[in-house]
């Protein structure tokens, strides 16, 4: 195992026993001085350059919030390059009270940095709070970086206010067939959680000019009718149908 697939389990083990860590265990003192030291340490953790460290250092921060740090976590989502940190990353700010962290989030949809942009909106979706709605723009939700897509399509699906799914499954619908197999799951996930809203939406691209659109929809739509079914198949399906001349209408 690499320092960098540290597993998050193993983490919080050596957290809770004080393995790999610098915690104190004298809380008699509680004096400016340590907690300055921690603070230190903190910042020190999430800038070293090993993956194991930075993962221990949000977790120590989560587990102690402390509204110095909500900054210097979101700042670091912007740029942290593993998967696991940027997860603890997340955890983290949800540990700290939403009245600070939820400006400072809003504040990053407006990053030019892409992993900014799609990091604050992965913890909002995690947040859920309904107050950060109204920053779910069609600007993110068609974002040209497909992971900030991806992220506001998750986003956007757990914020929307009751009686908003169909206008939210019209703009997702302007990106069917869009990307590789991953985007294009991504974007059917969240679709089909809009529910029926989405399949007056879908209506357009089932005729639309670009083949890879009209089987997108078709599969979409299978999915909403049968959940059981895989996305790798409906899609592989659908093509077929598109490639047949067929609309999948056949049945309806």
């Amino acid at each position: 195992m690499t320092r960098s697939s540290l597993r998050t389990e193993e983490v919080v083990s050596m957290t809770v026993t004080g393995q790999g860590t610098n915690t104190r265990r004298d809380t008699d003192t509680g004096t400016d001085a340590d907690v300055d030291t921690d603070a230190a340490r903190a910042i020190g953790g999430l800038a070293d350059e090993r993956a194991s460290v930075r993962l221990r250092a949000a977790l120590a921060i989560g587990s102690a919030p402390d509204p110095r740090y909500v900054g210097l976590l979101v700042e670091r989502c912007a740029t942290e390059p593993e998967f696991f940190v940027r997860d603890m990353l997340t955890w983290a700010l949800n540990r700290h009270p939403v009245a600070l962290t939820l400006p400072a989030l809003l504040h990053e949809l407006r990053s030019e940095r892409p992993q900014a942009r799609s990091q604050a909106l992965h913890t909002l979706s995690k947040i859920g709070d309904p107050r950060a709605w109204p920053a779910i723009t069609r600007a993110l939700l068609t974002d040209p970086y497909d992971e900030v897509a991806r992220s506001a399509w998750r986003a956007a699906v757990v914020l929307v206010p009751e009686g908003e799914e169909p206008a939210l499954a019209t703009v997702l619908a302007t990106q069917l067939g869009r990307g590789g197999h991953e985007t294009q799951l991504s974007l059917s996930r969240a679709l089909v959680a809009l529910g029926e809203p989405m399949v007056a939406a879908l209506l357009p691209a089932r005729t639309a000019a670009d083949p890879a659109v009209r089987a997108h929809a078709l599969a979409t739509e299978k999915l909403l009718r049968d959940p059981d079914t895989g996305f790798a198949f409906a899609i592989e399906e659908a093509k077929r149908v598109v490639a047949l001349g067929g609309s999948g209408q056949e049945g309806h």
